[in-house]
């Protein structure tokens, strides 16, 4: 009988060989990246480095975890020079793989606040994101909304949808109440907002806000840079669902919305390693943290750089403080809570 999992591992292997064929032999005027980031979103970042530079980039796509998973496996021999990825958790994970050197780099200290890069200075955060209340305008009067504890009231029973909590970006939320509230407190909120759950956990971020736009629930918890994509995206029926609701900033007279990273590390083996610390400097520049703004609709990590209008509107907020390292040590406690009170 065929092994179904040694099977997988097979193909992913025979995949991951062939990708990294295709990235081609090294050259000092080359840099590799596996990259969870779209294509179309950070190109405008890669074809401004190679013209500034010229240095050509070499990117693979793909899922944050598997090249997690990848990057284990190549060892050593990993034709990857960065692992550019989404949310401070996959970026702990990574490190705690032993993925990441550490990088003696002043730009990046001097660019990067200390809560949004690693205390070992081996990972760096180059985009903020926020994660709000997106609730309906038609059907939520957000004068009853206050924090994102007020959502387990049972004045919203069944009118909340929400996606997995095996979604790295609720684990960290999780996380940052854990860390805010306690574990007893942070449990008692998992249990009432569960109860007022419209639906089962299904989907992204995008199918949230579509499913208030539709009336199958009222609110949400997403980050904001799904909502600005789909207010400016081609797409008429995601343009007009997301025209429906509108962005609540939870908390702000207590600890503050919970904001999360996109960031990079650097890999050990790298034979480009100069390179790569070029291309991690050049991501904390005045202009690429615009593109950031501009074309990811993320909030930049520079005081100096302005959100994108579409951001701009939803107005400013006050962020949660706490160093984001931290979360680390909570992920396990919030993916225990969200499986016993059945957060699926």
């Amino acid at each position: 009988m065929v092994n179904k999992k040694a099977l997988l591992l097979l193909l992913v292997f025979i995949l991951f060989t062939f990708t990294s064929y295709l990235l081609g032999d090294r050259s000092e005027k080359e840099l590799n990246i596996y990259s969870s980031r779209q294509l179309l979103l950070i190109n405008p970042l890669i074809k401004k480095f190679n013209n500034d530079t010229g240095i050509k980039v070499n990117l693979v796509t793909g899922k944050s975890d598997a090249f997690i998973e990848r990057l284990k496996l190549e060892g050593l021999n990993s034709p990857a020079d960065i692992l550019l990825t989404t949310d401070v958790a996959r970026l702990i994970r990574a490190k705690e793989s032993n993925l990441f050197q550490t990088i003696n780099s002043e730009i990046l200290k001097k660019n990067i606040h200390k809560k949004y890069r690693s205390k070992d200075d081996d990972w760096f955060g180059f985009s903020i994101r926020a994660r709000p209340i997106i609730y309906s305008n038609k059907r939520v009067n957000n004068s009853g909304l206050s924090t994102y504890e007020n959502l387990a009231e049972e004045r919203w029973y069944g009118k909340i949808c929400m996606r997995s909590s095996s979604n790295i970006y609720n684990q960290s939320l999780i996380a940052s109440m854990i860390i805010n509230l306690g574990i007893e407190r942070t449990e008692k909120w998992i249990e009432g907002l569960v109860k007022n759950f419209a639906r089962k956990p299904f989907g992204g971020d995008r199918d949230q806000i579509r499913a208030i736009a539709s009336g199958e629930c009222d609110i949400s918890i997403t980050n904001t840079y799904y909502l600005a994509n789909m207010l400016n995206s081609k797409n008429k029926s995601d343009n007009e669902a997301a025209k429906k609701v509108s962005i609540f900033w939870p908390n702000q007279k207590t600890n503050g919305t919970h904001v999360n990273i996109s960031g990079a590390g650097i890999i050990k083996g790298t034979k480009n390693l100069n390179n790569a610390i070029k291309f991690l400097e050049f991501l904390t520049t005045k202009e690429s943290q615009e593109i950031y703004a501009k074309n990811i609709h993320e909030y930049s990590i520079r005081k100096d750089v302005h959100p994108s209008g579409t951001v701009s509107n939803f107005g400013t907020f006050i962020a949660d403080n706490l160093n984001l390292e931290n979360l680390s040590n909570k992920i396990n406690q919030s993916i225990h809570l969200a499986s016993k009170k059945k957060w699926r």
